[in-house]
């Protein structure tokens, strides 16, 4: 249950911050991301006050061998830059440039019920399920 507990609070704090910080708007991400037209800097105010908080907390909990909770963690070890990721980061780039939404926005706006939220959120589901397909025909190829 303290596990649940914990999940809620941050996922209710996270998307609070989405809201108040103006993330679940697509005209002001794009804004943001149109650098040669109407470039709106709001944004990175957002990031310069989120990247600091998240480097000390990522460089405390990489010196912690479990959670504050107990549990196990699960902190990216790779450095490697390859073909996936790129990919993976070009396509991220892409949805976010065009609809103005990357997935934390995206749910958090569900809670306002926006139907762009609501299509955007499909469709990342949609590729979500493409790539674990795809991810699994890889593998059955692998151990033949």
């Amino acid at each position: 249950m303290k596990y649940v507990s914990a999940a809620f609070v941050s996922g209710l704090v996270f998307g609070l911050g989405l809201i108040l910080s103006g993330m679940t708007d697509p005209a002001k991400v794009i804004g943001f991301l149109d650098l040669a037209g109407d470039f709106n800097p709001a944004l990175a105010f957002v990031m310069a006050g989120a990247i600091p908080v998240a480097a000390i907390a990522f460089r405390i909990a990489a010196r912690r061998s479990t959670t504050l909770l107990g549990g196990t963690e699960h902190l990216p070890d790779s450095r490697k830059l390859d073909r996936r990721l790129l990919t993976g980061a070009l396509t991220f780039g892409a949805g976010w440039g065009v609809a103005g939404y990357c997935p934390g926005p995206a749910l958090a706006s569900l809670a306002t019920g926006g139907s762009d939220a609501l299509v955007f959120v499909a469709a990342m589901l949609g590729g979500m399920l493409l790539f674990e397909l795809i991810e699994s025909i890889r593998k059955a190829r692998r151990v033949r």
